[in-house]
C-alpha cells in the first residue's frame, strides 16, 4: 500500500513555480529542478549556437531558428523542456510573441552537468526521441557529443565532429566539435 501519491506536474504547476533562479522542468508529470549552470556550459552552448544559428541563416536557409535556454518547450500537457539549445521549423510572429505555442522542436541539445546528466540522459532525451526530436547529449568532461535519433537504440558517438542532416536541407550541417574542446582547454 503506498504511503503517499506522487504529484503529477503539469505545465501550469510548472509556470507557477518561483523565479528563483532554478530550472523548472516537468517530463511526464514529474518535475526537474536544476541549478544555474556552470561557465563551461554557457560556453560551450554559446559557440554551438554561433555555428548553428550561422548555417541556419546561410547553407540551412528555411529549415528553422536556434534558440537558447530559458525558452519552454511543451511537447504535451505534463511536459515543458528547456533545451539548452534547440532548433524550431520556421515560426510566425505570433509564436515568436508568445501569442501562439510553439511547434516541436527539430533538434534538442543538451550539455551535461553534474546536476543535470541523470535526468538529461534517462529522462528528457528518452522523451525528446519519442516526440519524433533528435538529441545531442554533450559531455565537456568526455569531449563527445551523443548523437540519437529518434529511432536509434544506441547513440552515435561523436568527438571531432556532429552532423545533423534535417529534412528539406540542401546540405547537412557539420559541427565542429575539435574548436570548442580546444577552447575549453583540457
Amino acid at each position: 500500500m503506498p504511503i503517499g501519491e506522487t504529484r503529477r506536474w503539469s505545465v501550469e504547476d510548472v509556470w507557477a513555480l518561483p523565479d528563483d533562479g532554478n530550472r523548472y522542468e516537468a517530463v511526464d508529470g514529474e518535475l526537474l529542478v536544476s541549478p544555474s549552470p556552470r561557465y563551461v556550459h554557457q560556453h560551450v552552448i554559446g559557440a554551438m549556437h554561433l555555428q548553428l544559428g550561422t548555417w541556419l541563416r546561410g547553407p540551412g536557409k528555411g529549415i528553422g531558428i536556434a534558440l537558447v535556454a530559458p525558452a519552454d518547450v511543451i511537447l504535451d500537457p505534463y511536459t515543458l523542456v528547456q533545451p539548452d539549445l534547440f532548433v524550431l521549423p520556421p515560426v510566425s510572429k505570433a509564436v515568436m510573441f508568445g501569442q501562439e505555442p510553439a511547434p516541436a522542436p527539430l533538434l534538442a541539445i543538451e550539455v551535461l552537468s553534474p546536476t543535470t546528466a541523470r535526468n538529461d540522459r534517462l529522462k528528457k532525451r528518452p522523451r525528446f526521441q519519442r516526440a519524433g526530436i533528435e538529441c545531442w547529449l554533450v559531455d565537456v568532461e568526455s569531449h563527445l557529443v551523443e548523437r540519437w535519433t529518434p529511432d536509434a537504440d544506441r547513440p552515435e558517438i561523436c568527438v571531432e565532429t556532429v552532423t545533423w542532416a534535417p529534412e528539406r536541407a540542401g546540405a547537412s550541417f557539420s559541427l565542429a566539435l575539435a574548436e570548442i574542446w580546444a577552447e575549453i582547454g583540457d
